[in-house]
């Protein structure tokens, strides 16, 4: 069961990436835009987790709206920024500044919990940060200033998994994924209506197999950290880092990272990995 945890831990990195790189290959071939991924993936997302509560007899809990309601939406906002950093940029940046949530959520950690304050752990974010402006640096990587939208993805990302956390007080996982899909996919009706249409053969293709991509790396990883420990996890799942790195300039045509590109790549997984063995965090 172990072996099977690896397995399913890294086949979300390799899904969510695959996500992203089906979002590029779509472009020269279709007209639908971030917004319209994302809210094809909470749409299947919640007839997924619906039919699979409607199997077991399961009902949704909704016993804290409050932490519910801050899941959905910064939920929300952190795909729709990686999307969008996809879309304007390129994926391999898009994928390694959407890693850089862990770093967010110690940050977050320092100034809300006073108690459990940690000099270390403040210092490797600090160390990140050199990490993340060698992505952002418009002189020498590709992209430029659009990477803001994958830094926003990590940040958002990161305050995500203090609702997660704060979510998982009072709620199993299935009725947070069933409020996070449906409730996000009613939230985006009102603001993004206007890039939403009735897709032909080909956009449907991009949509379903995008929004499956994500999905399945959604469960891959809820259900993998049940069989390997929360460090193992961290670790496996920051491999998209270097997953993306890899993999960008040969399956979506990215530009290669410069030396400062791959630096600031190796800071950030490393920074990863170092408060993944301070403080374990929770599976996304």
């Amino acid at each position: 069961m172990h072996l099977l945890g690896w397995l399913a831990v890294s086949g979300s990195a390799l899904f969510f990436y695959l996500a992203t790189a089906i979002i590029s290959w779509g472009q020269p071939h279709t007209n639908i835009s971030a917004p319209f991924y994302v809210f094809a993936r909470f749409l299947l997302g919640f007839v997924v987790v619906s039919l699979g509560m409607g199997l077991r007899r399961q009902r949704p809990v909704c016993a804290h709206a409050h932490s519910l309601i801050g899941r959905t939406v910064t939920n929300g906002v952190a795909v729709l920024c990686f999307y969008q950093a996809v879309e304007v940029g390129s994926v391999a940046s898009a994928n390694i500044l959407n890693m850089t949530y862990p770093l967010f959520v110690a940050l977050f950690s320092w100034f809300a919990l006073r108690g459990e304050r940690d000099r270390f752990e403040l210092a490797v974010v600090g160390a990140a940060m050199v990490g993340i402006w060698l992505i952002l640096d418009p002189t020498r990587i590709h992209g430029g200033w659009h990477n803001l939208w994958g830094l926003v993805s990590g940040l958002t990302a990161g305050a995500s998994i203090i609702y997660l956390n704060l979510c998982r007080r009072h709620h199993d996982s299935e009725s947070i994924l069933f409020f996070m899909f449906g409730a996000g996919a009613l939230l985006m009706l009102p603001f993004f209506h206007g890039s939403l249409f009735w897709p032909n053969p080909v956009e449907w293709f991009f949509l379903l197999t995008c929004s499956l991509s994500g999905i399945l790396g959604q469960y891959c990883l809820t259900y993998g950290f049940l069989y390997v420990t929360a460090v193992e996890g961290a670790v496996i799942s920051s491999s998209r880092i270097l997953l993306a790195a890899l993999l960008g300039p040969l399956l979506v045509a990215d530009p290669p990272l410069t030396l400062a590109g791959w630096a600031g790549a190796l800071i950030i997984f490393a920074a990863n990995v170092a408060l993944a063995l301070r403080r374990p965090a929770p599976a996304r």
